[in-house]
């Protein structure tokens, strides 16, 4: 079933951060890190939707963060990684990657609220990056991914 829209980030994946608190007023307030990588995926996305209106109605996501090896991991741990014999473990959090979401409030869709499904996977890859789909609710499942090279995203 093809997307609605597909939105693709470059770069490693970063969820969402913990809100911190000013110690003066006691307010809270989003790390600049997460205000900085919303802003590119929030860009990315106005890219792909173009002039047209946020969507409406329930919609699913399919958000596939696509991790780096970590360098210090030895020629065999890497290739199991790649080969998706290794599971992509570890920071960000899944529910955090959920959350970037957020981001995507008034360019993508009227409101997150609209998400009636989503799923959300991390796997390896040598070339980092954040992939979101957004089909209509009604549409059919695909299977899941069994790896990068042959995932979601091609």
């Amino acid at each position: 079933m093809t997307p609605l829209l597909q939105i693709t980030l470059d770069g490693q994946p970063k969820g969402k951060g913990r809100p911190r608190f000013s110690r003066a007023s006691g307010r809270a307030f989003t790390p600049a890190a997460t205000r900085s990588y919303e802003a590119a995926l929030r860009y990315a996305a106005q890219e792909e939707q173009g002039e047209a209106s946020p969507l409406t109605g329930p919609l699913r996501v399919e958000i596939e963060a696509r991790m780096p090896v970590p360098a210090s991991w030895p020629k065999k741990r890497r290739e199991d990684a790649l080969a998706n014999r290794t599971a992509a473990v570890g920071k960000p959090d899944i529910d955090n990657l959920m959350k970037t979401i957020d981001a995507l409030n008034g360019v993508v869709w009227v409101d997150d609220a609209q998400v009636a499904s989503a799923t959300v996977f991390k796997v390896f890859s040598d070339k980092p990056a954040l992939h979101i789909r957004v089909y209509d609710w009604r549409a059919p499942l695909q299977q899941p991914a069994t790896g990068a090279s042959n995932g979601f995203f091609a």
